[in-house]
């Protein structure tokens, strides 16, 4: 290892790597083709604590924090990035949004479930007009006595048709919009006109549950909203915030298999009478590799250890996210070059890497939003 991590976190990364080479590295390519979504293995990380890792023990979970989600996210990523993902946005927004900001009865009934893996949770955010904009939502939810009815549309949600709680934010003041005007609600999977629909075709995450979420005329009890009403959009760039530092640990996982493949096909592979990896130009692109990497990943450590501690941690989120994001599409991008011919098939898993690092740029928060992100903290 190139940094050092706490000893306890040591041994969970040993855990879930020896998990992964045995459980997932023989299959993730037959998942992603068939766009298969994995839900014995998910089964079986829940088994291991890794569905828990942002709750507490008193509610079944492992309370690993911040950091520890980014150890364990990097380390299936360098395997499956779709498997990453699935552990990322249900540990780190529909859990972590119920855990946070719910009322206790609700974080009792449902957070065990969550942290157990029993069941899994989806966040509803982006709506079809509404992605880097956040705040522009549309789906709506009026009161009627003590109950909310729901209505709209989201789109690209995670865990959309496998999930069983789902965090759905809507406009519950339309005056105010994003500044006071949006709350959050528990909808559960079953509910009266809340259907789902499969997103298939994608390029890159094949694996990873993706959904077009239907809400009409969904009746949601007063006890199943999520904080005060109007503090929804306040409590979602809270989750974002920590959502961008393990979607910035998943980039580098995929940085690091990238490297692996790209050292392990340059020391075997020959071209006039030696491994290629004797080449300048060859070597130079894994010193790049390398390089790119572990600084990605000293970006990430760090932002997660402000958010352990306690601290302001938005902009170094940020930039561990933009960084890290754009450094996997380099590394991966190289790792077909090294591979060559050989590397657009899909007989080696660096051309999966590649399509799976795309999303880093763009799920939570696009490059482009992290770079306004930064500057306004900047300038402000």
């Amino acid at each position: 290892m190139d940094f050092e991590i706490p000893e306890h976190l040591q041994e969970i990364q040993r855990t879930v790597r020896e998990f992964c080479e045995a459980e997932v590295k023989p299959h993730a390519a037959k998942w992603d083709e068939a766009e298969t979504f994995p839900r014995e293995v998910v089964r079986k990380l829940g088994e291991l604590g890794l569905l828990g890792m942002v709750v507490p023990e008193e509610y079944g979970g492992t309370a690993l924090g911040a950091l520890g989600v980014a150890v364990v996210v990097e380390e299936v990523a360098r395997f499956d990035g779709s498997l990453a993902l699935t552990v990322a946005s249900h540990n780190g927004l529909g859990t972590s949004h119920v855990l946070r900001f719910a009322g206790e009865a609700l974080k009792r009934k449902h957070v065990p479930a969550l942290a157990s893996g029993e069941k899994l949770a989806a966040w509803g955010l982006t709506e079809p007009g509404s992605g880097s904009d956040a705040g522009a939502l549309r789906s709506s939810a009026v009161r009627k006595g003590d109950r909310w009815v729901l209505n709209g549309t989201k789109l690209f949600i995670t865990q959309g048709t496998v999930g069983e709680i789902f965090v759905i934010l809507a406009v519950t003041d339309p005056a105010r919009g994003g500044k006071g005007g949006i709350t959050a609600f528990l909808v559960e999977k079953g509910a009266r006109g809340f259907t789902q629909r499969p997103i298939h075709g994608k390029l890159g995450m094949r694996s990873s549950d993706t959904a077009e979420l239907h809400l009409e005329d969904v009746e949601v009890p007063d006890e199943q909203r999520i904080g005060e009403v109007g503090a929804g959009f306040n409590h979602t760039l809270q989750i974002l915030d920590r959502g961008r530092i393990t979607i910035g640990a998943l980039a580098v996982g995929l940085a690091r298999g990238a490297l692996e493949e790209g050292r392990a096909y340059a020391l075997e592979r020959r071209t006039f009478g030696v491994p290629i990896a004797q080449h300048q130009a060859i070597a130079f692109m894994l010193a790049d590799m390398a390089t790119e990497s572990a600084a990605a990943r000293l970006l990430v450590h760090r932002a997660a250890a402000l958010a352990d501690r306690g601290e302001t941690f938005g902009r170094e989120a940020s930039m561990a996210k933009l960084f890290a994001s754009e450094a996997a599409m380099r590394a991966t991008t190289r790792a077909i070059q090294i591979h060559g011919g050989n590397g657009y098939t899909r007989d080696y898993p660096v051309e999966r890497y590649f399509r799976d690092a795309k999303l880093c740029e763009i799920g939570q928060g696009t490059s482009e939003v992290q770079r306004m992100v930064i500057a306004r903290a900047l300038l402000r």
